[in-house]
């Protein structure tokens, strides 16, 4: 048994069942988010399928694997952003080490 089910994916619209109000903002913003500016929809995709894989999302990364395919991404070009993505991710949690230098500095001090 998996927690996630791909037939969920499909059913994300719904969310706005239970509170329309802040379904229907959510929505009305993503679609915002995604419309061409000074990115293009493409370059969005490939952006959301790297943010996809940090915030290990299976429905997001089924989403934009397709959305990007669609759109002419390569396989290449979606295996470098994941690891844009990861690297980013590593940094991050490696650079919050010096928070912890810093408490065994100040506790040994």
């Amino acid at each position: 048994m998996s927690y996630y089910d791909p037939k969920d994916l499909r059913k994300f619209g719904n969310i706005t069942e239970w509170s329309e109000e802040l379904g229907t903002k959510f929505f009305d913003y993503y679609g915002k988010v995604f419309e061409e500016g000074a990115l293009t929809a493409r370059e969005k995709s490939l952006i959301a399928l790297a943010v996809a894989h940090t915030e290990m999302c299976p429905y997001c990364i089924d989403a934009y694997t397709k959305d990007g395919l669609q759109r002419g991404i390569t396989k290449e070009e979606m295996m470098e952003a994941v690891h844009v993505g990861a690297a980013i991710k590593s940094g991050a949690s490696l650079v919050h080490g010096v928070m912890m230098m810093n408490k065994v500095n100040k506790l040994d001090g």
